[in-house]
């Protein structure tokens, strides 16, 4: 067998291994949620989603596409600042395809896909590549992390009046509080440790450099470790890069979040502005932050299971209502996200399991 159908084999096996452990996950985290959610009323749930108002909906479906150009802009700027500017409609689909990918293909094969599209239509080094993935990444989980934060402290405040602050007095809701604290805080603690690891004036050539003395047989992989160490620095290093593609994500997420709450209010949560804006901010957080380990297929069941626990343990809100809104909001983001997907495959000419196959193939040579 040639070198590069080694690979291809070290990739496919790769990507069938990870499509088992998340199967697996998926059903595991399926089971226990019909064990948690066994006392909830599944025509009470039907129903509410029934009623659910149509032009709150599509205003929904409005607001969460527009994210989707903006997502493309911050990507172009991560890929800028690393030395290689591409033109935001092309990363607005390859952004669509990725994230497709991690819909339908399993453990974030969409991140392979992605680095493959790059590589094979815009030259772009396989390292380079996935280190921009990891910035995205980073700087997503800060800006959650932040809105998660932020409305944590105006609750602490007393900045919210009404049916949550009445709730919150419960032991549960001060359990789900100190849990989404907890979770913020660490996620802050990491996106800030990065950074200042990557702003440190040690070089990572410097410290491939003597490992590869130390140890000649890991120079290929630490050499790949190394660039894509330097890539982030690059970012961390920027100011500006940082000031620009953080106030990119911290808009992202914000539609994100806006995306909730006009679906809760289309389900007629019967919350008034400032609490409905607090618990649509945290169930967003809280529920995204779930899906951070791809224990489940498109972080299905995860983050409805976060959203919903989050939602009845700080309003009044009934478990169907909560489950009604985690589902609606997530089918709701997962289908403009197909769609758009689609529309991407079409014109680019891509394969998304051909795409990730490639790619993971690329990353275990690395």
């Amino acid at each position: 067998m040639t070198r590069s159908g080694g690979r291809w084999t070290d990739g496919l096996r790769a990507l069938v291994t990870r499509r088992h452990l998340t199967i697996g996950g998926t059903v595991l985290i399926f089971a226990g949620l019909l064990v948690a959610l066994r006392d909830v009323d599944v025509d009470a749930v039907l129903t509410i989603v029934a009623r659910t108002d149509p032009w709150l909906l599509a205003a929904a479906v409005g607001l969460y596409t527009l994210s989707w150009p903006l997502r493309g802009k911050r990507y172009g700027e991560v890929l800028s600042t690393t030395g290689y500017p591409l033109g935001s409609t092309f990363l607005t689909l390859a952004v669509f395809i990725s994230q497709t990918a991690n819909l339908v293909l399993p453990a974030r094969a969409g991140d392979s896909v992605r680095a493959y599209i790059l590589h094979a239509r815009r030259e772009v080094p396989y390292p380079a590549g996935f280190a921009s993935l990891a910035i995205e990444r980073v700087f997503d989980l800060a800006s959650i992390a932040v809105l998660g934060g932020v409305t944590l402290a105006w609750l602490a405040l007393g900045g919210v009046a009404g049916p949550l602050e009445l709730v919150a007095e419960a032991d549960g809701a001060r359990t789900a509080l100190l849990a989404a604290g907890g979770v913020t805080a660490i996620t802050l603690v990491v996106g800030v440790s990065t950074v200042l690891v990557a702003r440190s004036g040690r070089r990572p050539g410097s410290i491939a450099a003597s490992v590869v003395d130390q140890f000649p047989q890991l120079r290929k992989p630490v050499a790949a470790i190394a660039s894509f160490a330097g890539d982030i620095a690059v970012v961390a290093r920027n100011p500006r890069a940082i000031s620009v593609i953080g106030a990119g994500s911290l808009l992202i997420w914000s539609l994100d979040v806006g995306t909730a709450i006009l679906v809760l209010a289309a389900l007629d949560s019967g919350l008034a502005l400032g609490p409905l804006l607090a618990v649509g901010t945290l169930a967003v957080s809280v529920g995204n932050l779930a899906k951070v380990l791809p224990l489940s297929q498109g972080g299905i069941g995860l983050y409805e299971a976060a959203f919903t626990a989050l939602v009845v343990a700080l309003t009044p809100i009934g478990a169907p209502t909560a489950l009604a809104a985690a589902v609606v909001d997530h089918a709701l983001k997962n289908g403009v996200t197909l769609v758009g997907g689609a529309a991407a495959i079409t014109l680019l000419g891509v394969s998304p399991t051909e795409a990730a196959q490639q790619g993971t193939a690329a990353e275990a040579a690395q």
